[in-house]
């Protein structure tokens, strides 16, 4: 009598899946990585100058915060390269995953400590993050980066889009003046608010790339250069943003406290 085998999580996952998969978890541990490097030089850059939270730009004379982009740059190839391979559901949730590595790195390079919600938080995001990757769904086929573009041009995420802008802008322009010295969380507001906005382009670009490479030219299309002109808004709207949180005043992480004197 036949009996039936339960396939496993790997026969279960596309070559393309599993590609993505490795991408992700490199990309999370670079910039993870990275994270603790940038505060290293951002921390030696505000003690011989002007430090970037009251609205400084020292550290970009500093080695050791070049240091730390360079290693983030990498891990935002490889998490750029994952796109191109895993459906979008599969890639983004592993981002989380670079904040254990922060935190882990934290508390045996920077000496700091995790507070009990840090390791509930790290727990639950290995936990998502495992749940997701048991469960992504196989990505569907795309011929033409056009194909994307019409999703984007679709009423709900333009909708979507919109909101995000306009709650941008208010926290920018409002916000940031009044609360910035004192609330992280108006910072990450806007990191967080417009990284959500280029996983559409980052996703495009890659697909662009990927049939690019493959022998179908999608630089011949104006929707490839205006996703590529998103994302490099997107980007450096991060990093000037990022690069402003005040760590002497913040707690430098969400998961992460400063270690008791």
């Amino acid at each position: 009598m036949a009996t039936s085998q339960t396939p496993s999580w790997r026969e279960g996952m596309s070559s393309d899946n599993i590609k993505g998969l490795v991408l992700a978890l490199s990309s999370s541990f670079f910039i993870g990585a990275s994270f603790i490097v940038k505060k290293k030089g951002l921390k030696k850059a505000g003690a011989s100058g002007v430090r970037a939270g009251v609205g400084g730009y020292s550290y970009l004379y500093e080695p050791l915060w070049w240091v730390g982009m360079i290693t983030m740059i990498v891990g935002e190839i490889a998490n750029f390269a994952a796109y191109a391979f895993a459906p979008a559901l599969l890639v983004t949730p592993l981002g989380a995953l670079s904040i254990i590595i922060s935190a882990v790195l934290a508390h045996i390079i920077l000496r700091e400590r995790l507070h009990i919600f840090g390791i509930l938080g790290c727990v639950l995001c290995v936990v998502g993050s495992t749940t997701i990757v048991l469960h992504a769904p196989q990505e569907r086929e795309i011929e033409s980066v056009t194909e994307v573009w019409q999703m984007a041009m679709e009423p709900a995420f333009l909708l979507y889009a919109a909101s995000v802008m306009t709650t941008v802008f208010i926290l920018i322009f409002h916000f940031i003046p009044q609360y910035g010295q004192t609330h992280i969380m108006v910072y990450i507001g806007v990191c967080s608010l417009v990284g959500s906005l280029s996983v559409m382009s980052v996703k495009a670009i890659g697909i662009a790339l990927k049939l690019t490479l493959s022998g179908m030219n999608q630089l011949i299309y104006p929707q490839t250069w205006i996703f590529t002109l998103v994302v490099i808004t997107c980007v450096l709207t991060q990093m000037n943003y990022l690069n402003k949180i005040d760590y002497p005043k913040h707690l430098w992480n969400l998961t992460v406290l400063p270690k008791k004197c």
